[in-house]
């Protein structure tokens, strides 16, 4: 399929590494791997735990201490879903363990060799094995939080989307929350952006795959949160999503972290007392 050029207005919008100045976006991935690199090195883990047969995608467990089944917030990276893994994604391991809160981090197969569609059917499949394995890793299965950054906060919004859970034997309130960070909510604008180049969307998928038009029945707690210095294309993504969650009956919340971007905004994850932390666990510590 020959894709069209792209719009450099939207190009723009969504290229949050072009509005970097040079060398801060090489910097951020390098927190991203040296502090996940940290919690492997020294916190309690399980790692490569295969969620998916078909596939051979695994994820990796951060277990709350002490006794009895813990809530568990689920990570899902970004990368426009054709970079970054789990690996560098523990970062705020520390952090949530030490308020009870386990950390799972999931991997999925990237684009172009993987389908939207594949990817997104993956990342439900793990929900899924969490569900009905939690409990021998520590986790309580009704207790389960997802987050994500960027294509990984479309991915979380694809998690509390309605339409999937009964298919395979989850209740409609599996989900029990969700923080999706910078996300993407209705993909559109992505048809007309450089991103297809390895995504190969059209119309039909990518409407079929925006969270945005597949609101679930009953909203669960949701928590949008981005970064001062996002480009605009995220923020109006963040803006249209809550605006539609609401006007859909639900609750959810905004917070626009002050002096971030894109990228560092996750990494307020690894302070005790920031925003970020504070409204991802009082999400689930609420519950």
């Amino acid at each position: 399929m020959t894709m069209p050029a792209s719009d450099p207005a939207i190009d723009a919008a969504y290229s949050p590494r072009a509005a970097l100045p040079p060398g801060v976006f090489e910097a951020n991935m390098d927190a991203y791997r040296d502090r996940s690199a940290a919690a492997y090195r020294s916190l309690p883990h399980e790692r490569d735990l295969c969620y998916d047969a078909a596939s051979g995608q695994c994820l990796d467990i951060f277990p709350a201490p002490g006794p009895g089944l813990k809530p568990a917030f689920v990570f899902i990276h970004g990368g426009y879903w054709r970079m970054l893994s789990k690996n560098e994604s523990v970062f705020m391991a520390k952090t949530l363990t030490r308020r009870g809160i386990s950390v799972v981090a999931v991997d999925y197969a990237l684009a172009p060799a993987a389908t939207l569609e594949e990817i997104i059917r993956q990342v439900r499949t793990s929900i899924t094995w969490l569900y009905r394995n939690g409990p021998l890793h520590g986790i309580a299965p009704e207790r389960l939080f997802v987050g994500g950054s960027s294509a990984g906060g479309h991915l979380a919004a694809a998690l509390v989307s309605g339409g999937w859970r009964e298919k395979l034997g989850l209740p409609e309130d599996a989900i029990k929350g969700a923080m999706p960070v910078s996300g993407l909510f209705d993909l559109a604008p992505i048809l007309k952006s450089f991103v297809n180049a390895w995504m190969n969307l059209d119309d039909d998928r990518a409407r079929a795959a925006s969270p945005i038009h597949h609101l679930p029945p009953r909203g669960c707690e949701l928590v949008l949160a981005w970064g001062e210095h996002e480009t605009s294309g995220f923020k109006d993504q963040s803006s249209a999503y809550i605006a539609a969650w609401r006007a859909a009956g639900f609750v959810g919340k905004t917070i626009e972290i002050a002096g971030r971007n894109h990228f560092d905004v996750l990494l307020d994850w690894c302070d005790e007392d920031s925003a970020m932390t504070r409204a991802c666990a009082d999400m689930i510590l609420s519950r």
